[in-house]
């Protein structure tokens, strides 16, 4: 079962991880509808995650209001990550929407993934990498 999925297979707010009251404590920002918590398993130091607190599995299911703020939220965190970080050159941001571009938890969240010179050998292609063979073109 994937987590926030009851055994039906439905989105479940009850089973989801970023309803819980604890997670929610962890929050390091919010803006209006959306907060942000450090990911648990980070691609790299400053990765974080923009979650809306309505418990919705999809982005394309999001109101506009809560793409405006995940978006303000976005851009606030680059910027402190930057500020705080002079390593950082670049971001991935990025949403896996379903479970065959794999979604794990079905609550929608944003990655904010801090790039840093050399941290790959060839960084081209970037999000493209989720399917290997079609990163370099």
């Amino acid at each position: 079962m994937i987590s926030g999925e009851n055994a039906a297979g439905k989105s479940d707010s009850a089973a989801c991880p970023f309803c819980s009251p604890q997670t929610v404590r962890k929050a390091a920002d919010e803006h209006g509808t959306v907060y942000a918590i450090a990911d648990a398993n980070p691609v790299s130091d400053g990765h974080v995650l923009i979650i809306t607190k309505r418990h919705v599995a999809d982005f394309f299911e999001t109101t506009p209001e809560e793409q405006h703020d995940a978006l303000v939220l976005l851009a606030r965190l680059r910027d402190r990550l930057i500020a705080n970080d002079p390593s950082i050159v670049g971001f991935n941001a990025g949403v896996n929407s379903g479970v065959a571009a794999g979604q794990t938890v079905m609550h929608v969240h944003i990655h904010l993934i801090p790039r840093r010179a050399g941290d790959t050998p060839n960084p081209r292609g970037g999000v493209r990498g989720v399917i290997p063979e079609k990163m370099s073109y």
